[in-house]
């Protein structure tokens, strides 16, 4: 399995926002660089098989946005286990769920991705380890999903995956 974990393009800052935390919406600058942070990801052959996105809003319409860009359009699940407060090893058994051929875009929040990852990759949380607004990283995993079974294939930048599209 290939998990590809995704943060959520720019949102409007808290400090700017008078609605509910889970309502906070992208900005149009964080649709544009997660669109074109989503080609990018075309260029690396990157072709999900499944779609799961955390139900916060930032994190939903990121999903959408990616949805429609990628040639594959499998359907977006809404996922408890990718809410920014869940536990991150409460995503394991989601992903240990799916098929051994899937490949799983992941969409969510920080610090809760990059603490999965490090479980994934180390089987403990690595505090150097974060992805930026619009940022991805894909981790393989050969059999069950559990700590320290992932090998980092790569970890980019939303900069870094614009200049690939």
């Amino acid at each position: 399995m290939d998990c590809l974990f995704f943060r959520h393009g720019i949102a409007i800052e808290r400090q700017e926002w008078s609605g509910q935390e889970q309502d906070r919406p992208l900005t149009g600058k964080g649709a544009a660089r997660t669109r074109e942070s989503g080609k990018g990801l075309l260029t690396l052959s990157i072709r999900p098989t499944h779609i799961l996105s955390s139900p916060l809003v930032r994190a939903h319409k990121t999903a959408a946005i990616l949805q429609s860009v990628i040639r594959s359009k499998p359907k977006i699940r809404i996922c408890a286990e990718l809410n920014p407060t869940a536990a991150p090893r409460t995503l394991f058994a989601l992903l240990d769920a799916l098929p051994a051929d899937a490949v799983a875009l992941c969409i969510g929040h920080e610090p809760h991705l990059s603490l999965a990852a490090g479980i994934l990759l180390t089987g403990k949380p690595c505090s150097g380890l974060s992805l930026k607004k619009a940022g991805a990283c894909l981790i393989h995993i050969e059999k069950s999903v559990r700590p320290a079974a992932g090998r980092l294939e790569w970890w980019l930048t939303a900069a870094q995956l614009r200049a690939l599209a």
